[in-house]
Order: structure tokens, then sequence, then C-alpha cells
């Protein structure tokens, strides 16, 4: 099971400041060799490649970037607000998919929301392994969600359940996301795909599964599995999901 981390465990102050690039780094030592940028760059780098925050440490980002782990301090001062950077150096992506608001339909701009935070998921698996419980503080993070909002202004919801709207797109995604990287690590670590595993599992079940005592299961299970090509396909729980979701939403506008 992936580790999980909270954002927010910086100083507040401190990392707004290197959020919104008017953190002053010192005048005096050494000369500065790098920019912040480029040492959040670096950690976003070796995330992606890892696909896990565990091993992410200020002194792998350093080997990456040729200096010593001690002169990272200078641009970021602790991981904690190394991770706050690296989420809103990504969330920029989204802001660039979702592009400036327009004439789209409301529902289609929800899709649009949802792909968005779908693609960056998968680009990024370590994203979710950061429980932001506090409101993401970064330029980029903000640029977000005001774009989200966009979508949903205008249509006779209360602030609160635009907010609502946008965060249940959002858990949608990442509930079903987590499910497709979870699925992607299961082939790695054991080297085999679904229908490797169900030709050695479906044999030694058949022999102790009796379908009379478990009809539904059986039937249903049969179906699914036949459809998915395996127990459970990410990408049908997300546009079948996604769609229901977005009936319960067209039901709430009505109302207004």
């Amino acid at each position: 099971m992936t580790r999980t981390e909270n954002n927010g465990g910086g100083d507040p102050a401190r990392t707004i400041a290197t959020l919104w690039g008017t953190r002053q780094l010192p005048r005096r030592g050494p000369k500065h060799t790098l920019t912040s940028e480029q040492v959040i760059a670096a950690a976003v780098e070796l995330a992606d490649g890892d696909q896990d925050l565990a091993t992410l440490s200020m002194r792998r980002v350093a080997e990456s970037l040729g200096v010593g782990t001690m002169s990272l301090y200078t641009y970021v001062a602790s991981r904690e607000e190394l991770l706050e950077a690296m989420l809103d150096r990504v969330y920029g992506e989204a802001v660039r998919e979702l592009g400036e608001p327009g004439d789209r339909d409301w529902v289609e701009g929800l899709r649009e929301v949802a792909r968005a935070n779908w693609d960056l998921c998968l680009r990024h698996p370590w994203v979710l392994q950061v429980f932001t419980g506090r409101p993401p503080l970064g330029p980029r993070s903000i640029a977000k969600y005001e774009r989200e909002l966009a979508v949903v202004e205008g249509l006779g919801l209360t602030d609160v359940e635009m907010d609502s709207v946008i965060t249940l797109v959002r858990d949608h995604v990442q509930g079903t996301a987590r499910r497709r990287i979870e699925a992607d690590r299961a082939v790695r670590r054991t080297g085999m795909d679904d229908a490797q595993w169900w030709a050695k599992a479906g044999p030694a079940l058949a022999e102790v599964f009796e379908p009379e005592s478990f009809p539904l299961a059986a039937r249903v299970g049969q179906s699914a599995g036949e459809a998915h090509n395996g127990a459970h396909d990410p990408e049908h729980a997300y546009a079948f999901g996604l769609a229901r979701l977005l009936d319960g939403v067209i039901t709430l506008v009505k109302t207004r």
C-alpha cells in the first residue's frame, strides 16, 4: 500500500512566499547556481519516474541536480514545502488544459474538468498520495479552482453548491484513477495482467465455487467479467460514474 502524505505541513507564510515567488534568497554565502523552479522541476521528474513519493528526498533531488543536499534549503526550506510546490507546478498543466472559459455547454465543461483531472492523475500518479486536507496555496492551484468553478457559474447554484459540484467531480475522478493506477502497479508487481492472473485463479476457484450457492454473484460477476475482460475496468468506471454524477447535477440545476 502506497504511503499517503498531507499537504500544508510547512510554515504557511514561508510556503506562500516560495509559491508566489516573493521569497528573497540570501545575499550572503555561496553564489546561487540554481533557481527554486529548477529544484521543483527536478523533484517532479523524480516523483514521475518513481510513480511514488516514498523515495523522494531532498538528498535525491540534490543528487539529480549535482549539488549538495544542504544547498537545496536555500531555495526550498523543507520537503513539505517542496511537496506543496510540486503540486502547484503540475496543477498548472490542468489550467492550460482547461483554458479560458468560453461559450461551451456547462455539462461539457464538467466533462472537461473531469478529463483534465484524470489526465493529471495518470501523468503524475504521486498526486493521489497527497491528501489535500488544507487548501493548496499556490497561484496555479488557485487558478485551477477558478477555471473549474467558472464552468458552473451562472447556473443558479449557491456558492457552496458550486464548490460541492466541483469537489464531487474531482473526488470521483481521483477514486477511479487510483483504481487504475493500483491495477497497473499490480501488473508490474506480479508480472501478470488480469487475463494471465485469471488463467491461474479460474481453475482453482472452479474446484470450490458452487454457482447455485451464490446465483447473483455468479451471474453478474460473469457478465461484468466478460464485458470488462477482467474483474474491473477503470475506464468504464470513470465514464459510467461521471455520467450518473452529471445526471444528478443536471437535476439539481433544473430545480433552479
